[in-house]
């Protein structure tokens, strides 16, 4: 290729797999970079096409083999899930990132069909700082020819967990260009099947991806193809026109197949991809605005809908669930524990933790077994595993330093996440001041800690709002917590004061760990059926993750790293303090 000089090699991906990649170096020197997503079947090896095809000789590019893919390892295919792949993005990104020097800040992302979910997915929940993504014919919804294809296929899987089928692509619906099209067919590397589980998660992601794709804010074009056999059109119309990204753009190319970036007239779409490119980074990214999304903005529009009277319908549906709740639902040890403490309560949440089906008569057990199984509670179960595995990182890395460790959680609940880190770490120099405003959640807190046998964890109450409690604590710590707690409130100016008194309590390098809910599929449900800590209606003001992390941004710090359940609902993420 000319002006790129290629290389081969493999990264480590969130799990330890070890991932086939390619770079192509620029013969310019540059901080600037693409990372560039092979379609679904194909792989990084076909990506050379589109490297030279761009014409950004001042940009690094990267691509990688998905998992079943090309190099990589795997049954070709196959993955434990389409969400590992939106894992992968971005542990890719921040290999890049930190083996190349490259700011996260100074890479646009060129993705297709498949990819080209991947990476909105991936910008949706990880709200990643990046300068733009060209999303050519993303596949938010495959043509399946064959009636009631979807229910067939889930029935499948049922019977089958790693069922494969051959796809019904051929190279004469892809592209018009008859070099293009033998490229293809005559490519050993191509994957022709795929794995059940992942087109059914790929379905079901472009769903929520979809309805919520007004949480994007990232700089996107959409490119279109015509006469694509592949994909629908109506769905990239629908998720165009969702997004918040103050800067979009979507071009439709009449009489292109679905693979339009290696169509005969390829240039058109690619001098599109190019300038708009080209003009992300004209600008700095500014993100302030969302800053001010408790006053505007769709979750503040879904926020002040869902406190508004339902329609008769859902009302008379409600009702009906709601009933059966403060009735029957009482049966069940958990949802008794919510009617009473609150649903969103520090109790609450420990029972959902503990996991154990308790209830009165064997029916209340069924209720209750029925009631933990909730994707949400099962949702809560992995951030408090994703908090308690974030934390020990940063334990690690606090105490390379050789510096006493010394945590702070500002609303702890009764603390059994930090319990049990302490547990498993004896060994560390750790003291850990753990900090509450109800009496009752400090002292089931100090009950297990006692339990536990821990002597270096102390309890205090203190106002986690309150900038001057915070800055009381003492010492001082060099991690902080702050997990379920902001998700309840949804005024940023409250959040801002949290976070402020956060980063000046902290010692200089100090480590912020953070959780957030960008999305939550029951969250109507939820605000018409049950009540918080107060005894109020249970109404949320989602916090997407791109606001949340603005927040932390504005407060002084930068976010390193973050961990998120696969239906894209609890994120927990680490920040570290900026010194200025």
């Amino acid at each position: 290729m000319s002006g790129w000089t290629t290389s081969e090699g493999s990264f480590k991906s969130w799990d330890g797999t070890e991932l086939f990649c390619r770079t192509w170096k620029p013969a310019i020197p540059s901080k600037k970079a693409l990372i560039v997503i092979h379609r679904g079947h194909e792989h990084s090896g076909r990506i050379n096409q589109q490297v030279e095809d761009l014409g950004l000789p001042d940009f690094w590019a990267f691509s990688w083999d998905n998992r079943g893919h090309g190099h990589s390892p795997g049954e070709r295919g196959h993955a434990g899930s389409f969400y590992h792949l939106v894992k992968d993005l971005n542990a890719f990104v921040n290999h890049v990132s930190r083996e190349y020097d490259l700011p996260i800040e100074n890479m646009a992302i060129v993705a297709n069909s498949v990819g080209a979910v991947t990476a909105s997915t991936w910008a949706h929940d990880f709200a990643p700082r990046i300068r733009a993504m060209v999303l050519a014919a993303p596949a938010f919804r495959i043509k399946l020819y064959v009636p009631f294809a979807l229910p067939g296929l889930r029935l499948l899987q049922k019977f089958k967990a790693k069922a494969t089928i051959s796809s019904y692509v051929k190279s004469k619906m892809l592209t018009h260009d008859r070099e293009q099209a033998k490229k293809y067919d005559d490519d050993g590397l191509i994957t022709k099947g795929i794995a059940v589980n992942v087109l059914l998660d790929l379905h079901d992601t472009s769903t929520r991806i979809m309805n919520d794709a007004g949480a994007i804010t990232t700089p996107t074009l959409i490119l279109s193809a015509g006469s694509d056999w592949v994909v629908k059109n109506s769905a990239q119309r629908t998720f165009f026109k969702g997004l918040s990204s103050p800067i979009k753009r979507m071009e439709a190319y009449p009489g292109f197949y679905h693979a339009l970036l290696y169509e005969k007239d390829r240039q058109k779409p690619l001098l599109a991809g190019r300038e708009f490119i080209l003009d992300s980074f004209n600008s700095e990214i500014d993100r302030s605005f969302l800053l001010k999304s408790d006053r505007g903005g769709f979750t503040k529009t879904e926020y002040d809908l869902l406190r508004q009277p339902p329609s008769l319908l859902k009302a008379a549906a409600f009702s009906t669930q709601k009933l059966a709740l403060k009735t029957i639902g009482r049966l069940s040890q958990g949802i008794n524990v919510g009617w009473k403490a609150g649903f969103d309560s520090g109790k609450s949440l420990d029972y959902v933790y503990e996991n154990t089906p308790q209830g009165k008569t064997i029916l209340g057990k069924a209720i209750d077994r029925n009631y933990l199984e909730a994707v949400g509670w099962k949702g809560i179960r992995v951030r408090r595993q994703h908090i308690e595995a974030c934390l020990e990182k940063t334990i690690r890395k606090v105490a390379e330093s050789g510096t006493p460790l010394r945590i702070l959680d500002i609303a702890t609940g009764c603390g059994r996440y930090v319990l049990n880190v302490l547990q498993r770490t004896p060994d560390m120099n750790i003291k850990a001041l753990l900090r509450d405003y109800d009496p009752q959640n400090l002292a089931a807190g100090r009950m297990l800690a006692e339990k536990m046998g821990l002597t270096n964890v102390t309890f205090e109450q203190g106002d986690a709002f309150d900038p001057d409690s915070i800055l009381a604590a003492n010492p001082r710590p060099n991690i902080a917590i702050v997990s379920g707690l902001y998700e309840l409130f949804a005024d940023n100016e409250m959040i801002l004061a949290s976070l402020r008194g956060i980063a000046g309590v902290l010692q200089p390098g100090g480590y912020l760990i953070y959780t957030g809910q960008p999305w939550h599929p029951q969250v109507e449900m939820i605000a018409r059926t049950l009540t918080n800590r107060d005894g109020v209606p249970w109404i949320m003001r989602r916090r997407t993750q791109a606001e949340m992390d603005e927040l932390v941004k504005k407060a002084g710090f930068e976010k390193t790293e973050m961990e998120i359940d696969s239906w894209g609902i609890f994120t927990v993420s680490v920040a570290h303090r900026v010194d200025n």
